[in-house]
């Protein structure tokens, strides 16, 4: 598919509404070395209103990255540090007795914030994951038996580590369900593992996040980016992917049919245009492209395709049934 869709958006609105993503790039380089992908997908998750999963092992950068992308956003930010005997009350709040008037008054938690890192989220119990289920989802939390919404935007960046790692616990599918991206963040080149030594081997650290961009900016982005042209065409093509992993026999896959237990929700479908639209206007362009479609498509799917005992005894991952249907599904 090489023709453009019309009525597109024109560039020089696009580079004058998200000029301040080249600010944000370049601020946070000041303090992450490398890892452009953990970035980048940090931008699809702020552009898009998605929650975000990192996981990877300790030190790489991943609570840094999270809290210097909040800090050059002019939003509140509160981290909370996910434990076994971390308590729901703990996440969204509490009510206080008041023994002068016998009265209850609320407490709001940290999850009362534009920005919340839950660090080291698969080391909560379920109650917790529960508490953090609802607010992700519904943008809201109740603390006894009241409602209360959250701020808008709200969004969840969530640290997790390997599940061989001991006490950690795998997340339940439906709350995997409800981040947006799920991104595996791996070590460092050995040049910038070189960069990141002259910068942080010293008792002062070098580079500081700049405040570049505020939360009307970033809502003006994001209104953008539902005027993203995408092509019939792309649709079926987003449709037919995660279809794919669904009913992979139907597909041209049947060697997947045994290897997949559960594909993709429809909420994969959703994450993945809206993602592709916001992957396009990072590029500049105004419009979508399969190019757009299949970078995104391993940190939507990753999480959302759960492989069969099967798959697993051959050593097939997840990443590896994604790979396998974006090899196979017919482009437009």
């Amino acid at each position: 598919m090489s023709d453009a869709p019309s009525a597109l958006l024109p560039p020089e609105e696009i580079e004058r509404k998200s000029a301040w993503i080249r600010e944000l790039e370049t601020s946070l380089a000041d303090v992450i070395v490398g890892q452009r992908g953990l970035v980048r997908s940090l931008l699809l998750g702020l552009l898009t209103g998605g929650h975000v999963l990192l996981e990877g092992v300790p030190g790489l950068a991943k609570s840094l990255a999270v809290a210097s992308l909040a800090r050059a956003v002019a939003g509140e930010f509160s981290r909370l540090q996910f434990t076994p005997d971390l308590l729901p009350s703990d996440l969204v709040g509490t009510e206080i007795y008041n023994a002068k008037d016998g009265t209850f008054t609320v407490r709001k938690g940290p999850i009362f914030a534009n920005f919340v890192l839950a660090d080291e989220v698969n080391r909560a119990p379920a109650k917790v994951q529960s508490a953090l289920l609802e607010a992700m989802q519904e943008r809201q939390v109740s603390i006894g038996g009241e409602t209360f919404r959250l701020p808008e935007p709200f969004l969840v960046l969530a640290t997790q580590n390997p599940l061989e790692q001991e006490g950690t616990y795998p997340l339940p599918e439906a709350q995997l369900d409800r981040f947006a991206l799920k991104v595996v963040v791996d070590y460092p080149t050995a040049e910038e593992e070189l960069e990141i030594l002259e910068r942080n081997a010293r008792t002062r650290p070098v580079g500081e996040v700049r405040e570049v961009v505020d939360l009307q900016q970033v809502g003006e982005a994001r209104l953008l980016v539902d005027q993203v042209t995408i092509d019939p065409r792309l649709k079926r093509y987003v449709i037919d992917l995660v279809q794919a992993t669904r009913r992979p026999a139907e597909h041209g896959l049947a060697e997947l049919a045994t290897r997949v237990q559960y594909g993709g929700s429809p909420r994969a479908t959703i994450w993945l245009a809206l993602a592709s639209r916001a992957h396009a206007m990072l590029a500049g362009r105004g419009y979508v492209t399969p190019a757009d479609v299949k970078a995104v498509a391993p940190e939507v799917l990753r999480h959302r395709i759960i492989p069969t005992y099967e798959a697993e005894a051959e050593g097939l991952d997840s990443d590896a049934l994604v790979a396998r249907v974006l090899e196979t599904v017919p482009v437009p």
